[in-house]
């Protein structure tokens, strides 16, 4: 097997975790509908340490996959991207870049941030699994859907999004190769335009930075991460005034076609009587009413006096 076949039999392996339950942590059942309504409004909390948990049981279930015995093992990185690799007698290595997402949340918060030129020969891939507690807001945590698309592909939707020069510009990390792996830069980051308050001196400077690129040719609005085209959007940085996009990269914003396909099949999907988006609307009302009506119904959540919560 060469690195793109490890890549699709792993891929295919992954999508077979939809359903999945990882018995790796139990939330108790409410004890009040009260009780739920606080819950819901907590659980998303736990979204970082299952996203170390998948890591580690991703791990754990490609490793017990046969086809991979005689040429390696999947190994997780911490800290290194991508999340896993496949350490063996292959080259380049393979690997996944892993994001959970709780699909109750506001968005998929992930970010991919790393920059194109670590997916030149697309061999990491992002693996995005979706996750809820068995029963909505609590259980054992259960993988809902998985989507695996190409790195580079993540990465080129990314910048193609966001880079608007002079509004908005993608910039490459500085080339850090002679420092050590802990201390390497690998993260693009987005800036964007701050208008001048004196509407003269903004006019002025528009103008100029329009001349500026210009001058950089037919192709000076096509994103590039070569030095060349990095350093051409540096003199930009340093004329005018941009600031730090705190939202960059964010995986439900960058317009990916397979991601955002994804994100929609979750929300379609049928989860204890409603849509996983029908739930993600109803927790989000914080309409504590009917909240707990749906939970109460659905799970038979009812009050318990302290005797039954201690029996339980």
């Amino acid at each position: 097997m060469n690195t793109n076949q490890i890549i699709q039999a792993a891929s295919q392996h992954l999508n077979e975790l939809s359903g999945r339950i990882f018995d790796v942590l139990l939330i108790n059942k409410p004890v009040s509908p009260e009780a739920s309504v606080n819950l819901s409004k907590v659980i998303s909390k736990l979204s970082p340490l299952m996203g170390n948990m998948i890591e580690f049981n991703t791990c754990e279930f490609l490793n017990e996959k046969e086809e991979f015995h005689a040429l390696g093992k999947w190994k997780r990185q911490d800290p290194g991207f991508p999340d896993i690799i496949f350490e063996g007698a292959v080259a380049p290595t393979p690997g996944f870049e892993i994001k959970a997402w709780f699909p109750l949340a506001t968005e998929i918060t992930g970010r991919f941030k790393d920059s194109q030129n670590h997916f030149l020969d697309d061999h990491t891939y992002l693996a995005l699994i979706a996750w809820l507690p068995e029963f909505v807001i609590f259980g054992r945590p259960r993988i809902i859907g998985v989507s695996v698309a190409s790195g580079a592909s993540v990465a080129s939707a990314r910048d193609s999004h966001y880079h608007n020069p002079p509004d908005y510009l993608v910039l490459e990390p500085q080339d850090t190769k002679a420092r050590t792996r802990n201390l390497q830069q690998t993260n693009t980051a987005g800036y964007k335009w701050q208008a001048n308050n004196d509407s003269a001196i903004e006019k002025r400077n528009l103008e100029e930075a329009a001349a500026l690129m210009a001058s950089w040719g037919e192709d000076s609005n096509s994103y590039s991460p070569s030095q060349d085209y990095q350093q051409k959007l540096k003199t930009l940085m340093a004329k005018f005034s941009y600031r730090l996009d705190t939202n960059f990269a964010k995986l439900d914003r960058i317009g990916h076609n397979e991601i955002e396909a994804f994100a929609e099949s979750i929300y379609a999907t049928e989860y204890h009587g409603m849509t996983i988006g029908q739930w993600n609307k109803l927790l989000a009302s914080r309409d504590e009413a009917a909240i707990k009506a749906a939970l109460a119904e659905r799970f038979n959540i009812q009050d318990l006096d302290a005797e039954e919560v201690l029996l339980k």
